[in-house]
């Protein structure tokens, strides 16, 4: 297909449709990973819904592939699909905040960093995360973790509607009173059900949070993941510290005499301790497991919490990742980590395990999609590096860790962390019991599976 053949569907849109014959096509194709380079037939940038109902129109009526872009922020890069219409919701970046009801309405192509200074200027906030350059929409339709999630839950838990153009171009409100079986699936099951023009979230009271790094030796690893997998899941859920393994960057706040050094740490979010003296009292127990080689902590603004790591990992990396959840810590799996920190590609290569415990434990089994509510950790494993020619480095050092861990797992894994090419078992896996009920939900609200470029659930067969 040429550029001639889109006009009409440019007379439709009030957004751009960029083909490649147009100048700007290489740019509207990026997306955060570099090691995913495909050409779509078109990039249909949608100004708002009636956009996105006509691009899904034009492409059924002309039998495409149909892909969404919402932040650019996939891994595996599903939203960037050879010879597909790309359905671009990056225009689609604004938020409105109601204090006095606590929410916050937010546009399907808007970043956490969006979400999050616009809460902050009212004292609030949502669980969405750990970096603010990551898109809002695939985050919380795979279900969202974060910084907040021991305090206030996953993502899925504050996400209070939705608004979605379906398969058929109809465009619905999902809610606990809307099509709630649509909600039901919304809140864990991926981009599967239709294109999500605008969020509703449940705002919290976070201003100012207790930001902490936490760094020891890798003689001490083992001392330091036995003391961590007891001590935090007892800890208050005001508490979050993620556990990671990683090469010290360059720069503030670590000292120079540590910089390139392999490491193990945890990188903490104390939601009640927001001053000087209270996050001293705070982190006094990290000297339990062996002294640190470093730590250092202070109060922050939560959405500067937010942007710590968008400056050290930003777009344009290669970047390959697998992930799984865990109920424990094992002996076993402390020395899988240990081999493989010891064995890291490059500097930005890392493992870390989020916590998804505390208030993310409290709703039931089959409230949402997401159907790890027993799970304490979300890891993931994430070979990271700027030169194209490491790419098969980063991605043999990942699985071969992945194939190492995956036995001390509990055999699924967050959405968001599943690789392009991991198959349909792995899907399955992620969402034990609750698969049969997704695919018939995929059955009514998209029975041709037109959204396939995801981790797809089929639809049921009747």
């Amino acid at each position: 297909m040429d550029g001639t053949t889109y006009e009409t569907l440019r007379e439709r849109m009030r957004g751009e449709v960029i083909t490649p014959e147009d100048r700007g096509y290489d740019g509207a194709r990026e997306i955060y990973n570099a090691m995913i380079d495909r050409r779509p037939a078109a990039v249909a940038r949608c100004a708002d819904t009636t956009d996105v109902r006509a691009a899904i129109w034009f492409a059924r009526d002309a039998g495409m592939d149909l892909s969404v872009r919402g932040g650019g922020h996939s891994g595996g890069g599903l939203c960037l699909v050879d010879d597909a219409l790309m359905v671009d919701l990056s225009a689609l970046r604004w938020v409105r905040v109601d204090p006095a009801a606590r929410t916050a309405t937010v546009g399907g192509g808007s970043l956490l960093g969006d979400l999050d200074h616009e809460a902050h200027g009212f004292g609030l906030a949502t669980p969405a995360g750990i970096m603010s350059t990551t898109g809002v929409g695939g985050l919380t339709l795979g279900g969202g973790h974060g910084y907040l999630t021991r305090a206030y839950g996953l993502t899925v838990d504050n996400l209070l509607a939705a608004d979605v153009v379906l398969a058929d171009g109809t465009a619905v409100t999902a809610s606990a009173d809307e099509h709630p079986d649509l909600y039901w699936a919304l809140r864990g099951g991926g981009g599967n059900y239709g294109v999500v023009t605008s969020f509703t979230y449940a705002l919290h009271p976070v201003d100012d949070v207790g930001f902490a790094v936490t760094l020891w030796e890798p003689d001490h690893l083992d001392a330091v993941m036995r003391w961590y997998r007891e001590y935090l899941p007892s800890a208050p859920e005001e508490l979050y510290g993620f556990f990671a393994l990683l090469v010290v960057p360059p720069g503030p706040p670590f000292p120079e005499e540590i910089h390139g050094r392999k490491m193990c740490g945890v990188v903490w979010c104390h939601t009640g301790a927001t001053d000087e003296e209270s996050l001293t009292k705070a982190f006094t127990d990290v000297t339990e497991p062996a002294p640190p080689a470093f730590h250092f902590s202070m109060p922050v603004p939560y959405p500067a919490l937010q942007t710590t790591f968008d400056g050290l990992i930003p777009k344009g990396l290669q970047w390959y990742w697998r992930g799984d959840f865990f109920d424990r810590i094992t002996d076993g799996a402390i020395g899988v980590h240990g081999s493989f920190l010891d064995s890291m590609p490059t500097d930005l290569s890392t493992m870390h395990l989020y916590p998804v415990d505390g208030a993310a434990h409290r709703p039931a089994q089959a409230d949402t999609a997401w159907a790890y509510r027993d799970a304490m950790w979300s890891g993931v494993i994430a070979g990271i590096s700027p030169e194209p020619a490491d790419a098969g480095r980063i991605r043999d050092w990942a699985r071969g860790y992945w194939d190492a861990l995956h036995p001390h797992s509990m055999g699924g894994g967050y959405v968001n962390f599943i690789g392009a090419e991991e198959g349909q078992d792995r899907v399955r896996a992620t969402y034990r019991g609750h698969y049969d009920r997704l695919a018939e939900v995929k059955a009514t609200y998209d029975p041709d599976n037109v959204f396939h470029h995801n981790q797809n659930i089929a639809p049921a067969a009747h």
